[in-house]
């Protein structure tokens, strides 16, 4: 089971919410204390079920009424080549929350998200980085939507030991997200280079 954060949160439009039953308002709390450094709670209903000793068609219910109302988003991956789900994403969503809230929420949220990192470990004051497997790297960019070859990303920092130039990696997450905008970079500026070269063609025809 996933070690929760020490602290829940519940928004005042959450707790004094007429569309929502008292136990879905209490799940959206148990939602925001299990939120990793990503802002994703990757718990099951299976897990609340077990949490919550209810079966899992009323776990789903709780999470449905959170969805309709807009509290929480929900995106799935599915395993290779089927429509059978692998893993399932919950975010929290703030534009139901109001303006003051939404900040406190934030706040709270990133203290929590902070404290649960787990993929670095702390001894003697110390940081010490976690390598990843293949699965959190490729649920990672596919949560992220970015179309980096998660393999190729294991097999280049394995490759250096899993050293970032001279230093070694301390949040492989960040250089997913380097890596990302080093693609989305040279994307634009193929765009720009075939159009150029398409405005140069057309004005050889004139």
């Amino acid at each position: 089971m996933e070690k929760p954060n020490y602290y829940a949160v519940i928004p005042a439009e959450v707790r004094y919410s007429k569309n929502l039953t008292p136990n879905a308002k209490l799940l959206y709390a148990e939602i925001t204390a299990l939120l990793q450094m990503n802002g994703v709670c990757f718990a099951t209903n299976k897990y609340f079920s077990l949490l919550y000793n209810k079966n899992k068609i009323t776990i789903s219910r709780w999470i449905n009424e959170l969805k309709k109302n807009g509290f929480i988003e929900i995106t799935y991956t599915y395993k290779d080549g089927s429509k059978e789900i692998a893993n399932r994403y919950i975010q929290i969503c703030y534009e139901c929350v109001s303006k003051n809230n939404k900040g406190v929420l934030a706040k709270m949220l990133k203290n929590n998200i902070t404290s649960n990192n787990n993929n670095i470990t702390y001894s003697n004051n110390k940081v010490r980085f976690k390598k990843p497997n293949i699965d959190e790297v490729k649920n990672y960019c596919i949560l992220r939507k970015n179309n980096i070859d998660a393999e190729a990303f294991i097999d280049f920092y394995q490759s250096k030991n899993w050293f970032v130039g001279k230093n070694k990696m301390k949040d492989w997450k960040a250089c997913v997200r380097t890596w990302e905008r080093r693609e989305t970079k040279k994307t634009t500026t193929s765009k720009l280079h075939a159009q150029i070269n398409e405005w140069q063609e057309a004005k050889k025809l004139l």
